[in-house]
């Protein structure tokens, strides 16, 4: 089977689902946020203003999607790499400190 095709417009795609609210998180996103004392403005904060970090996307064999990197900083200058996909909606995958 073949590989799905990346978003063509990736970070528009993002700033249109955090300006409509139409995005969601995963249970492991949740959880990520709570060990990592990082809050849901924070990811906000980095899908708005941060740069896809193209070296970083990979492709989800199981849900034949791809899981698309974005990296920035809080209003605090905390460096975070948000990742995303997209199905019906945005989903917030997972949420990475890029020091550990």
């Amino acid at each position: 089977m073949a590989r799905a095709p990346k978003h063509p417009s990736l970070m528009q795609a993002v700033h249109a689902a955090i300006a409509a609210g139409e995005y969601v998180y995963a249970g492991h996103a949740l959880k990520r946020l709570a060990e990592r004392k990082v809050s849901q403005p924070e990811v906000q904060q980095v899908l708005v203003s941060g740069y896809h970090e193209k070296a970083k996307d990979a492709f989800d064999g199981h849900f034949q999607s791809w899981n698309y990197a974005i990296r920035g900083k809080t209003v605090d200058s905390r460096e975070l790499r948000v990742v995303v996909t997209f199905d019906a909606t945005m989903l917030v995958v997972t949420v990475v400190d890029p020091k550990d």
